[in-house]
């Protein structure tokens, strides 16, 4: 009969869609849970079913996979929290499995029904006691996992995630046709005078509530219902025309056939129009689109947030999950100016915008499923996309000339200052010195250290604050720290640094860069020495190494000194920021205003076991970068 047919290729169907969501787990929040609902549901249609496939002697089977409900349900309900991100805690969802669980376990030990002979259906089940306080228990979860659902949809409307209350009314949509199909059940259980037509429609079913959740979620099952929804239409249209035949002023099989062939082939480009228009919404672009879409993204001030914001609005428009990226792309990219390479199935579609010769370029990736309208859309899109990463880029250089012009300005005011104290200064200093000659020695020893530490102090202003240029040429950095470790006993070269590690940079400039933190490092460690702690007996006080990236070499400089206090991490590199009671300040200042003007950077690391490690970025050029 038609119903079994159908319920046969809805089990059938419903373990596809289970195995795609198994595929697809990463993409759906609580996927590998709605496929175990999915099975527990092709269970129930099978435990429905099987006595008319095989016979009433299957009943005991039977009744046992139908006892499987109340479980199945608990699972629907987990399914439910976990969506919708509504945290229960442990003992919530337990409350739930253990409900689900004890109702599944007596049904199947007592037997919860038995079978009765339907004209229309066949055999059909009818709940005992047993059964009926079972279904009580999958009652009371179905209600809780919708409840949950409806709390959700009203929290997603309130938030205005559009995407989120989408998705969860389509689940909600698909709870209220399972009810409708299962009234089917009802009208045979309560044998009314009418055909069970609702079990017709229980394929459709997990189709929406499937579809429903990775609508906005994977592009190729956008890609497959525009296909569905193309085959369903031309063949309704066929079945149309092929009814309409009969009126004809003649019969033939063959007119009638041609004339099929003919309606669904002339039909074929809006069929398809129609169904792309309802699969993929908002297929045409006007120009008051383009300059919505031009004044929503005028917020953007970073690439990031010009990247979020784009995809949004291109998430929105097409209504499927797009990623949007600015700026150099990952390593899996490759930019062209056509499409980029096929992404695996169920990759989330990309828009990436790039700088180049001829200005900021958008490629799309992952769109080869993709029907006309929706990558029309997203490549106008991309245009929109690509004049607000060269507006945001500009912005950006503009705000960093501004701030070097200040930083210029506020040096240059630093550096006639620190010309005219160390000019005042060093008469007095020397005055110090000459009255102290006949000292005892301990007092000429501290008021030299004392005159020292005011010498460096001056010399380090100048040199913070004089404007310099770099000069560099190729040089062999492992040679240099080679040469600037000689300074400074007690130090071991780790293996980065045993063969040449050539690159750009200004020699003068990388070896004070090297001396400013090689001298931190002996105080540090004669900070040390003095203190409470002494240095790991198995390490030597100073550790260098070095290891390349695809596009940097990292230079570490390690000591097992105190450490730096918490106090000054975050301000550790600027000016006056010391970490060692006799330090001006300037060193690490000065070694980060080196770094920044090669285009690198210096950090503070972690380096297990050394207690401060400083780790300098030098950047390698396109010809510089190993293969």
């Amino acid at each position: 009969m038609l119903i079994h047919a159908v319920l046969g290729f809805s089990v059938l169907e419903t373990l596809v869609l289970a195995a795609l969501l198994l595929a697809w787990a990463d993409r759906v929040a609580g996927a590998r849970l709605l496929a175990a609902f999915l099975i527990g549901i092709s269970l129930w249609m099978v435990g429905n079913e099987l006595p008319n496939w095989l016979g009433p002697e299957t009943e005991l089977v039977a009744m046992r996979l139908l006892a499987t409900a109340p479980f199945t349900s608990a699972l629907f309900f987990h399914f439910c929290t976990v969506f919708c991100r509504v945290d229960l805690g442990r003992w919530g969802v337990a409350v739930a499995y253990a409900l689900g669980a004890t109702a599944s376990v007596v049904s199947i030990i007592l037997v919860p029904g038995h079978l009765i002979h339907h004209r229309d259906i066949g055999f059909i089940a009818v709940a005992d006691p047993v059964g009926t306080i079972a279904s009580m228990a999958w009652v009371i979860l179905g209600i809780g996992g919708v409840a949950v659902l409806l709390l959700a949809l009203l929290r997603a409307r309130r938030s205005g995630d559009g995407q989120k209350f989408r998705q969860i009314a389509a689940v909600t949509a698909s709870c209220l046709w399972g009810l409708l199909c299962l009234a089917g059940y009802g009208i045979a259980v309560l044998d009314l005078p009418i055909y069970p037509f609702p079990l017709l429609g229980l394929p459709l079913y997990s189709l929406i509530l499937v579809y429903g959740i990775l609508r906005y979620g994977v592009f190729v099952a956008n890609a497959w219902a525009r296909r569905a929804l193309v085959w369903a239409l031309l063949l309704a249209l066929g079945a149309v025309v092929l009814a309409l035949t009969p009126l004809l002023p003649f019969e033939s099989r063959w007119l009638g056939g041609l004339a099929v062939a003919a309606s669904v082939l002339a039909l074929n480009g809006p069929v398809r129009r129609v169904a792309e228009r309802l699969v993929y919404p908002g297929g045409e672009v006007s120009i008051a689109d383009l300059g919505a879409w031009r004044n929503a993204l005028l917020s953007a001030e970073t690439p990031e947030a010009l990247a979020q914001q784009a995809a949004t609005l291109l998430s929105a428009r097409i209504g499927t999950q797009v990623e949007v990226q600015i700026g150099a792309p990952s390593a899996s990219t490759t930019p062209s100016t056509s499409s980029a390479p096929s992404t695996p199935p169920g990759s989330t579609p990309q828009l990436v915008c790039t700088p180049g010769e001829q200005g900021w370029q958008t490629t799309l990736q992952g769109w080869d499923a993709a029907p006309p309208g929706p990558r029309h859309v997203a490549e106008l899109f991309g245009t929109v996309v690509a004049e607000a990463a060269a507006r945001v880029e500009q912005a950006q250089q503009f705000a960093a000339r501004e701030r070097e012009r200040q930083l210029q300005a506020r040096l240059a005011e630093l550096g006639a200052l620190a010309a005219t104290v160390a000019h005042d200064i060093r008469n007095p200093l020397n005055i110090i010195s000459m009255a102290v000659a006949a000292a005892p020695s301990d007092t000429r020893r501290e008021v030299a250290d004392q005159v020292a530490r005011i010498a460096n102090l001056t010399h380090d202003l100048l040199d913070f604050a004089k404007p310099w240029k770099l000069v560099p040429r190729e040089l062999d950095l492992a040679a240099h720290v080679r040469n600037a470790a000689l300074r400074l006993p007690d130090v071991t070269l780790g293996v980065g640094l045993a063969q040449p590690l050539v690159l750009q940079a200004d020699p003068r400039r990388v070896d004070q860069a090297l001396t400013n933190l090689l001298e931190n490092a002996r105080i540090a460690m004669a900070s040390e020495a003095d203190g409470v702690e002494a240095a790991p007996a198995t390490h030597s006080p100073v550790h260098i190494d070095a290891e390349t990236t695809d596009n940097a070499v990292l230079l570490h400089i390690c000591d097992a000194g105190p450490g730096v206090p918490d106090e000054i991490k975050s301000r550790l590199f600027e000016p006056f920021a010391s970490r060692s009671p006799g330090g001006t300040g300037l060193g690490l200042a000065i070694v980060a205003r080196i770094m920044a003007a090669h285009g690198g950077s210096v950090a503070l690391t972690e380096r297990p076991p050394w207690s401060t490690c400083f780790t300098l970025r030098f950047p390698l050029t396109t010809t510089q970068r190993l293969p």
